[in-house]
């Protein structure tokens, strides 16, 4: 009996192949619907090529506003998906979700995108806030901590505080006569900076001229240029955005090479005195200015003691920095306090009792020395860092890789901006949340020491403002000064609630118009 055998059709085995294929897709289809993967957190409907930069560019609301208001809308988890041209974007609204950003996944969001502007102003991000994450970065964060705002060294620093801000009282206010506050007070804070960074001999020039520091002016165009929305980073691919962006990076280059010299001659006169002065070139003492500190971090020192070292495009990167973010940070946030106190006549009175009962049995003139006694005053202070966060959106960060937080897929390099005045402000957390009333903060642990992530002024975790110490120096020694030596009224008979107070945009948020008040001194009993 002959053995049969299986014949098979030449089509079979293609047609069996294309049914497996097809069962694959089938399969993986019914998995994909039934498990669904990440996705992408949600947001308003985006066109194309454009995205959502529509509902910004054409809003009257400014960004924080118009981020919290479609979060709204779009975003109840506290988390929003934006597509801004070719860059994707979160928008973090919640302190349930800034938490997740800033602590959780805080190494994953550790690095900065990169902005053009930052790029031309500050050396290529050779600074602090800007540079992305990496071990230049983790160096020059553990200098500044340690070596140039540690609390020994903004400690040190108390005798300019307190010089200048006598001076300003003394000097720059004129009782009777209408002063503009915010114009006073960026001159202030710029002077004390000036003279931490410079030291003695740049001051005393500066002051025997009767000018400003020179490097102001040109900080608070930086600070409206840091704070601006340009297409060339929307578009990152696009030549023809470029070339529009062109106009604006020629200005902002001619500003640099004028700050530069400013800057470079300052160090170049620090390095001629320390070859003359062997205990300041050796590294030491409390009297070491910001350059002094740096420049002992410099080649040949550095290497020597088998350290990291830093040329001058970094020493004049950190120093553009603090000048930029210490200058209008502190201002700002001071001119906020008179003017919430300003509408605010009860909660104005009962600071300027605290202030007066603790310094004028004190005989001597306000200083830090009893800061820590004024607790009103400092819960003022809170009170307006929550309504008014100097950047209410913090500097971005961006995702180093791909993560995903609350069930939402974040993709690698997405900018994230953190809606802090939004935060600060939402009804979850806090009763009656546009209204200022610092005696919410009586007995209540929530400080904006990072720790807090409802009370976020100066951010959380490693890229927390490492300034903090030194800005809220100068803020509580100014604002002070200001509730003892004057009471305070509006021009123009203008009553409480008819002050204006619209914001300007900027990375830093200040008044849309300078606060003009008219002083009237106050005479100790």
């Amino acid at each position: 009996m002959e053995e049969e055998t299986l014949t098979l059709s030449p089509l079979f085995l293609p047609t069996l192949i294309i049914i497996l294929f097809l069962t694959i897709i089938l399969l993986k289809k019914k998995l994909a619907h039934t498990t669904p993967g990440p996705t992408l957190p949600p947001g308003p409907t985006k066109l194309p090529i454009i995205g959502n930069l529509h509902q910004l560019a054409f809003s009257s609301l400014l960004p924080h506003h118009r981020f919290r208001d479609l979060a709204q809308q779009h975003g109840p988890d506290g988390l929003m998906h934006l597509q801004i041209g070719e860059t994707s974007n979160v928008v973090v609204s919640s302190p349930e979700i800034a938490q997740l950003f800033m602590k959780a996944h805080d190494l994953n969001f550790a690095t900065r995108p990169i902005v053009q502007s930052a790029s031309i102003i500050l050396y290529d991000h050779r600074d602090v806030a800007f540079a992305p994450y990496g071990e230049y970065w983790r160096q020059m964060r553990k200098i500044c901590t340690l070596e140039l705002m540690s609390t020994k060294r903004v400690g040190s620093q108390r005798p300019i505080r307190e010089e200048e801000v006598r001076k300003a009282m003394v000097g720059s206010i004129r009782p009777g006569e209408v002063v503009n506050l915010g114009r006073i007070l960026g001159s202030l804070v710029c002077k004390i900076i000036w003279r931490a960074a410079f030291g003695g001999v740049e001051a005393r020039e500066m002051e025997e001229a009767s000018i400003d520091p020179p490097i102001q002016s040109i900080c608070h165009l930086y600070v409206q240029a840091l704070g601006e929305l340009s297409l060339r980073d929307v578009f990152p691919s696009s030549w023809v955005m470029k070339m529009v962006a062109g106009r604006n990076d020629r200005r902002l280059k001619k500003l640099h090479a004028e700050s530069d010299t400013i800057l470079q001659e300052i160090i170049d006169a620090h390095v001629s005195r320390r070859r003359s002065d062997v205990d300041r070139a050796a590294g030491g003492g409390d009297d070491q200015d910001l350059v002094d500190v740096l420049l002992n971090f410099t080649h040949d020192q550095a290497v020597a003691a088998g350290g990291f070292s830093v040329t001058d495009f970094e020493i004049k990167a950190v120093i553009t920095d603090i000048f930029f973010g210490g200058t209008h940070t502190s201002s700002v946030t001071i001119e906020w306090v008179m003017s919430e106190l300003m509408r605010n006549p009860e909660e104005m009175e009962k600071a300027q009792k605290e202030v007066r009962r603790v310094f004028d049995g004190k005989g001597k003139a306000v200083d830090e020395a009893s800061i820590d006694e004024l607790h009103y005053m400092k819960l003022i202070v809170r009170e307006t860092l929550r309504l008014h966060p100097p950047l209410p959106l913090l500097v971005p960060r961006e995702s180093r890789e791909t993560v995903v937080i609350k069930g939402y897929q974040i993709p690698a390099k997405t900018k994230v901006a953190i809606n802090v005045w939004a935060i600060g402000r939402d009804p979850a957390y806090w009763i009656e949340p546009d209204k200022f009333m610092p005696e919410r903060f009586v007995n209540s642990p929530v400080n904006y020491n990072g720790d807090d992530f409802q009370l976020l002024p100066f951010g959380a975790g490693r890229r927390m403002c490492p300034g903090v110490k030194t800005g809220m120096a100068i803020v509580h020694l100014a604002v002070a000064n200001l509730l003892y030596h004057f009471d305070w009224k509006l021009p123009n008979e203008m009553k409480p609630e008819d002050l204006d107070m619209t914001e300007v945009f900027g990375i830093v948020v200040g008044r849309k118009n300078d606060l003009h008040l008219i002083p009237t001194p106050y005479r100790a009993p």
